[in-house]
């Protein structure tokens, strides 16, 4: 098993961040750009990866209470993660996202997952940041 994580600081309420991450409808605005997500009967959702070019199913849960979203895949066992919002006092929140993989043919490397991660959270507070905004203006 490969484990990765990242953690991002994000200007806004942890409710905010948590909010837009936990928009099923919005991932592909965040999330890496070789994944998407269509929901289907809650928790279930598909996730089509384009490196694979294959939809899988998988299972996502959005834990309000604690600021939690769970996923992981259904049957094939390749992956699993979580992401996690807390505040941080002033109105900001870091993010943290952890990623484990079972399956070294679903572990695209060290690099590609720390870049993607990296990448997701900047687009995460992006669109976190546009929502901000648009609710203030």
């Amino acid at each position: 098993m490969t484990e990765y994580e990242r953690s991002h600081t994000m200007p806004a309420s942890p409710e905010h961040v948590f909010d837009q991450a936990a928009n099923v409808g919005r991932m592909g605005d965040w999330l890496p750009e070789d994944l998407h997500v269509r929901a289907e009967e809650p928790p279930v959702v598909t996730v089509h990866e384009d490196r694979f070019d294959e939809d899988i199913s998988a299972l996502l849960r959005a834990r309000r209470d604690q600021m939690r979203l769970e996923w992981g895949t259904r049957g094939q066992g390749g992956y699993t993660g979580w992401l996690q919002v807390a505040g941080i006092g002033s109105g900001a929140s870091e993010v943290t996202v952890h990623l484990s993989f079972f399956d070294d043919s679903h572990d695209p490397g060290e690099k590609a997952v720390g870049d993607a991660l990296d990448t997701s959270l900047r687009r995460l507070e992006e669109q976190v940041r546009l929502r901000v905004d648009n609710a203030a203006g």
